[in-house]
This record gives structure tokens, C-alpha cells and sequence, in this order.
């Protein structure tokens, strides 16, 4: 039966409800509309309800009966702010919540000093940030992220992409390993040992990979850790080395291990705030765009 409820009877409804009586229901609406107009929407919702929503306690005042109040608890907020939403859309200052999917070293590296800067640009924006372990850019297509912040080797041509970083490679190692202490480090020095990797399958992974390639390393054996921090305390824990991805030019600092740039060939990889290419205007979405850290 709620289904048959029509808008501008609930209008009718609220500002009897509000007001106590037709008549001065009538001088209160937004628009111009007779008492007689609004005694019949509300006749025909008490009809469609089956119920009394209000009973006369005096000339023109009208008061609302249990059934009557149950509705205007949840109708009344709706139509109490409705113009305040009516102008902010028509102006385009409208609050919401902006969604940002972004890889583990981000949501903590890179991620909170934007949030600050966005939080005062947009004081009515609430953003709920999703540290996720890998970049799945169907999150953007079905619309549960309005961003994606994390590197991929190529985007997709309906994402959108903004360079936001830069991601540099660095060698950790034991601070009392024998070749911590060198300035420059070829990773084939390194060839041998142990190196503790991402786990397979992701593209920190791969990256890691791809520099052992690239500079003729060839680890021992491999272990594996699930995040930088993981990594950092293996290799703290003098169990092997590893490389990297870091956005601080001075690499990645912890007690124990040592962070040396990767020299010759040098890897660097960018860092994308992306977004679908058909998004509709948006513009929670432009000003965090607007407050994206320059690379």
C-alpha cells in the first residue's frame, strides 16, 4: 500500500502536521494552494492508509493521532530540510562522501597529509579510505571508488589518470651486513642470498622481480612478506634483503636496516590518482584532484 503514497500528499500532510490546522497549512506552503486543496490530499491519505492521521480539537487546529505522529517522525525531517538541499544542489555546494581505494604504502605514506588539505577545501566532504592489497579498477566501473590511488603498468583507456607521485626503488639490507656501509650497491653484489619479496601475483611483486632482472641479481631463495613493514622487520631480523618501491627520496627508515637508492639503471615507477573517464560531474571528485599531491 505504501507504494501508492504520492509526494505531494505527504506535503499535504507535513504541513497540517507542522502547522496544527488546513488554513494555516495552506498560508505556509511553499507554493500557492487552497485549504480546500489541502484537506483533500490529506483525505486521500488517510483513504490510502486506511487510518486517521489527525483529529479536530478546535476551529482550524488540528492535532495528530498515534498513527499521525509515527508518520510525521519519519516524513518531517525529509521536508524540513528539503530546501536547504534544494539550494545547495542548485549551486553545486553539496556535501557526500568520496571513496578512495589505495595500496597499503599510500594509505599511509601519501594519504594523510592530502586527506588534511581535501578536510579543509571541503569541510562538508567525508572521505572513507579502503586500503586495498591489490588494484582492481572494476571498483571504479561499478562506482564503489570514486579513486584509485596505486601503480599499474597501464591504465585502462575508460580510467582517467593523474601522475601524483613517484615511486623509487631502494636496496634494504641488514645495517650490519658487509656492504651496507657503500655508498652505491649493484643488487648483483647481492646475488647469493636471500631477497624477501612481496607475495607473488601482485605488482609490487612483479616490480621487484623485474629489477632483480634488470640488474642481473640472482637471490638464493626467496621468502615473502605481506606489506613494507613486514619486509623491513625480516630484513631487520637479518634474514635476507630486499628492494623497495618508496615514495620519501630518502628511502624507507627503520632501526636495524640500512635503504640504499637503486643506481644504474635507475627504476622509477608513477604513482596515479585514476577515476573513470564517464564519471558525472562531480565535485567532491574535482577537489580532491585539486588537492592531490604534486609529483
Amino acid at each position: 500500500m505504501t507504494q501508492q503514497l504520492t509526494l505531494h500528499r505527504l506535503e499535504g500532510f507535513y504541513w497540517v502536521a507542522k502547522t496544527g490546522g488546513y488554513a494555516k497549512a495552506a498560508r505556509a506552503f511553499p507554493y500557492p494552494i487552497t485549504q480546500p486543496a489541502v484537506h483533500q490530499q490529506v483525505s486521500k491519505l488517510e483513504a490510502e492508509l486506511g487510518v486517521k492521521l489527525f483529529e479536530r480539537v478546535g476551529k482550524d487546529q488540528m492535532q495528530l493521532t498515534a498513527a499521525g505522529q509515527r508518520l510525521y517522525r519519519f516524513v518531517g525531517p525529509f521536508f524540513d530540510s528539503l530546501p536547504s538541499v534544494v539550494r545547495a544542489v542548485q549551486s553545486g555546494d553539496y556535501g557526500g562522501s568520496l571513496v578512495i581505494h589505495a595500496a597499503p604504502m599510500f594509505v599511509k605514506h601519501l594519504m594523510p597529509r592530502w586527506i588534511q588539505r581535501l578536510a579543509k577545501a571541503r569541510k562538508d566532504l567525508r572521505v572513507e579510505l579502503v586500503e586495498a592489497m591489490t588494484t582492481n579498477v572494476a571498483k571504479l566501473r561499478d562506482g564503489s571508488a570514486d579513486l584509485l590511488v596505486d601503480y599499474l603498468p597501464q591504465w585502462p583507456d575508460d580510467v582517467a589518470t593523474m601522475r601524483i607521485g613517484t615511486l623509487r626503488a631502494f636496496v634494504v639490507l641488514p645495517a650490519k651486513h658487509p656492504l651496507a656501509r657503500k655508498s652505491r650497491l649493484s643488487l648483483a653484489q647481492l646475488s647469493g642470498e636471500t631477497f624477501i619479496s612481496y607475495p607473488p601475483g601482485g605488482v609490487a611483486h612483479e616490480m621487484q622481480l623485474r629489477a632483480l632482472d634488470e640488474h642481473g641479481a640472482k637471490p638464493r631463495a626467496m621468502l615473502s612478506a605481506g606489506s613494507a613493514e613486514s619486509i623491513l622487520a625480516f630484513v631487520e631480523a637479518e634474514l635476507g634483503f630486499s628492494l623497495l618501491p618508496w615514495l620519501d627520496a630518502d628511502g624507507p627508515k627503520r632501526p636495524g636496516v640500512t635503504a640504499l637508492p637503486l643506481w644504474s639503471p635507475t627504476i622509477e615507477f608513477p604513482v596515479m590518482a585514476a577515476w573513470r573517464k564517464d564519471t558525472p560531474d562531480n565535485p567532491l571528485l574535482d577537489a580532491a584532484l585539486e588537492t592531490a599531491p604534486k609529483p
